[in-house]
């Protein structure tokens, strides 16, 4: 696909969307929501229930099940009380717990808001025995910092997650204007999240739209299904600052892929089956593992891959992704897969018809554009 200079210019990124169609809240049930179908040029809608008769039998659907940890504490500015928020970025089966005189400690990455800005050593109390303290300081928030755990008992890293889970809120994305907690810990996680690998700080949102029943329709359609995991970080939603677009530096974020995954997709591409990914985050675990080894193999560990114009992938054909913010990394993505012009025509037509936007919104599916036969 040809590529502009223009492509590259981050102000051509931009659309202007009605506030009324970011969705505030997901629909009552998860697969009626609305889907646009972009191939090619070409552009229809369906429902998202419909999605096993919309894929080629014998194709491949990639999920991400990684699950989203309640990652946001909030917490009192020892010792003048003032409240901070604190987003955890750093994956928490990751964390190793270090022991001294005033408990157990975890050096993590997070992000930190208050009303005055913290200094390196100043510290927040979340609960009596729980606090953090600010080791380095970075831009946009992000820190470096202890949190420390008086009594961490006989397995440290279970104390520490069971204080997030009893603690912490589910990170939704700023836009979303009403925490409901009792909602959100249900509807802001995949159906398919697996608790053996909780770590991700924001949901795999395209994921949101299945049930239970849709992968089994899917599955009696014989379309084959296959997990990976990519524990959703700052790379996500970092944005996007530069004019030039290509000097945007992607974060780093984990991937775990199995070697049964990893066989069932070589498989389907040795096969020429379809590989679809659910969401930008399956998309990119696969990219990302055959950026960094040259093939699609059993792999933890980290990516940085950065989908923009002129990076075509290797692995997916196809993708399920929800509308994305103006001047994201993952609007530049989903251009780079479908031509800029395209997509920001789609998404003008979304706005015309009602689409929701973002995380609780709508879906697209980006059918056949092309990768590499490995």
């Amino acid at each position: 696909m040809p590529f502009a200079e223009s492509d590259f210019l981050l102000e051509n990124y931009d659309y202007r969307l009605p506030e009324a169609l970011v969705a505030q809240e997901p629909l009552a049930k998860r697969d009626s929501s609305r889907l646009l179908i972009m191939e090619g040029e070409s552009l229809r809608e369906a429902a998202f229930s419909s999605l096993p008769d919309l894929l080629p039998a014998g194709s491949l659907l990639v999920l991400n099940d990684s699950k989203v940890l309640p990652a946001r504490l909030y917490g009192l500015r020892c010792p003048s009380g003032g409240q901070v928020e604190f987003l955890l970025l750093s994956p928490l089966f990751l964390l190793k717990p270090e022991s001294s005189t005033a408990g157990t400690g975890f050096e993590v990455d997070g992000l930190l808001r208050s009303s005055k800005a913290l200094k390196i050593g100043d510290s927040v109390e979340f609960a009596p025995d729980f606090r953090l303290t600010v080791l380095e300081r970075g831009p946009y928030g992000r820190v470096r910092a202890l949190l420390c755990l008086d009594s961490a008992g006989i397995d440290p890293l279970k104390t520490l997650e069971e204080k997030f889970l009893r603690l912490g809120c589910m990170p939704l994305p700023p836009y979303i204007k009403k925490y409901v907690a009792a909602r959100e810990v249900e509807r802001y996680q995949t159906v398919y999240a697996d608790s053996e690998k909780t770590g991700s700080v924001a949901a795999p949102t395209a994921g949101l739209h299945f049930t239970s029943d849709l992968l089994a329709a899917l599955e009696e359609r014989g379309i084959t299904l296959a997990r990976l995991a990519l524990h959703v970080g700052y790379g996500t939603f970092n944005p996007v600052s530069d004019p030039d677009i290509r000097q945007h530096k992607m974060h780093a974020e984990y991937i775990s892929i199995s070697e049964e995954t990893a066989g069932v997709i070589r498989k389907a591409k040795l096969e020429g089956r379809p590989v679809v990914a659910v969401g930008t985050t399956a998309l990119r675990a696969m990219e990302g593992v055959y950026s960094n080894t040259g093939r699609i193999e059993a792999y933890d560990g980290w990516t940085d891959i950065y989908i923009k114009p002129g990076v075509r992938t290797m692995v997916a054909d196809s993708l399920i992704t929800n509308f994305h913010l103006p001047g994201s990394s993952l609007l530049i993505l989903v251009c780079a897969l479908a031509g800029r012009a395209n997509v920001l025509r789609a998404y003008q037509e979304a706005i015309r018809c009602g689409f929701r936007f973002f995380s609780y919104g709508d879906a697209m599916l980006i059918k056949n554009f092309g990768s590499i036969i490995l």
